[in-house]
């Protein structure tokens, strides 16, 4: 079987030249690569009785955060860009690199005291982690583990989670 980073296919110079872009379709589209992708990322997350609930963020982090809480017999807890849900939410602006964006999460999503997972696809800058850490925690809840398929680590956004127990699968340099 193939290794996790034979799968990404990286693409230079997209968005802008310099730049190589790590593309996670390469994964999804093999059976292999997306089942090694998420038995990866359910291993970082540990024992699951540490975990009472796994969150996962529009849109890539419902595609493997979904599977994992399966697996692992939780609930998900989606969340989404603004004006997405359908009941009443709490939200979070945060900066992007060019402007501002906004996440949303039900009210009712998390219970005080409950454990969270949080699965998303990247780490790069950290600002949509960082926002969806803040509303957890403003609902009561405890984050106990933040897991990555992959890790810009040129970006530093594991700063923004110091304190947390932030686990990625692959980690490139570069941005």
């Amino acid at each position: 079987m193939k290794k996790i980073e034979e799968y990404v296919r990286s693409i230079p110079d997209f968005p802008e030249p310099g730049v190589i872009f790590r593309d996670i379709t390469s994964i999804l589209q093999d059976a292999d690569g997306l089942q090694l992708a998420i038995d990866s990322m359910q291993e970082l997350v540990g024992d699951p009785d540490g975990v009472d609930v796994v969150v996962g963020t529009e849109s890539r982090g419902f595609i493997f955060g979904v599977p994992i809480a399966y697996n692992l017999h939780k609930p998900f807890v989606p969340v989404r860009k603004k004006g997405k849900l359908p009941c009443e939410t709490i939200s979070k602006e945060y900066d992007l690199e060019y402007g501002t964006a906004t996440i949303e999460m039900h009210k009712d999503s998390i219970k005080p005291g409950q454990r969270v997972a949080i699965i998303d696809d990247l780490i790069a800058t950290g600002g949509t982690i960082e926002a969806a850490v803040d509303l957890i925690e403003q609902l009561g809840g405890k984050v106990v583990k933040i897991v990555f398929l992959m890790e810009l680590a040129g970006l530093k956004g594991r700063e923004k989670l110091a304190g947390y127990d932030v686990k990625s699968v692959l980690c490139y340099d570069g941005k």
